[in-house]
């Protein structure tokens, strides 16, 4: 079975990093691009087609979080953000605009690898994924964003949707609480949210078949089993 190869672009304005990053990942079967600063890794984005893109936040001129949001107008590719920042408002701040991950210097490699592995794995999953995911008598079409039981539909807000279909796109896979806050609304709780959910979809909320708590990964969604 022929074996994919990625192709990533490392954006850093410290070279030393970045051509670190580059020499490892290269070592674990990626291709990899180099862009020092923002506008060098617009040139390549539009001459390249990548899979996932390693973006510094601060940088000279157009920092990480413009060039996330400029990418975020025309493309899906998967970002994951680096900074030396640890605050929460930065990580929230980041996956609002768009970052699929987060990663605070400094970091193991081998960390910022299986990251890199579970978003590519994650993106191919869903350009595989169904419209539709049944759990119980309930239906979900993420297309139209409708949930149905039974056949009748099932009334969420659009702050619940946001967190259904976010869930659905992964099924079977825990999802972070941060990554839920920057599908959420900023400044509510992913828990009050989760569980105003499992009070519509669950038989007993205290005891859920459906959207579950994976102890320090976040919340899943499991599906019916084909």
């Amino acid at each position: 079975m022929k074996q994919t190869t990625y192709n990533l672009l490392v954006v850093d304005d410290d070279e030393r990093i970045s051509n670190l990053l580059s020499q490892y990942l290269i070592n674990k079967g990626f291709i990899v691009s180099i862009a020092n600063s923002a506008d060098q890794a617009r040139s390549k984005i539009q001459l390249n087609k990548y899979d996932l893109i390693i973006l510094d936040i601060m940088m000279p001129g157009d920092d990480g979080l413009t060039l996330t949001k400029e990418i975020r107008e025309s493309s899906d590719i998967p970002i994951i953000l680096l900074t030396a920042k640890s605050g929460m408002e930065s990580k929230i701040e980041g996956f609002e605009i768009g970052a699929d991950d987060y990663l605070t210097k400094p970091f193991n490699p081998k960390e910022l690898l299986l990251r890199v592995l579970s978003i590519l794995k994650r993106a191919k999953n869903e350009d595989n994924i169904e419209n539709e995911i049944f759990f119980g008598d309930y239906a979900l079409n993420i297309e139209k964003r409708e949930l149905t039981k039974s056949g009748d539909r099932v009334y969420l807000t659009d702050r619940e949707m946001n967190l259904l279909v976010a869930l659905a796109k992964s099924p079977g896979e825990p999802m972070n609480r941060e990554k839920l806050a920057g599908i959420d609304e900023p400044g509510r709780s992913v828990d009050v949210g989760i569980n105003r959910l499992r009070r519509k979809i669950e038989k007993d909320p205290r005891m859920p078949l459906w959207l579950q708590t994976v102890r320090g990964e976040g919340y899943i969604l499991r599906p019916d089993k084909k």
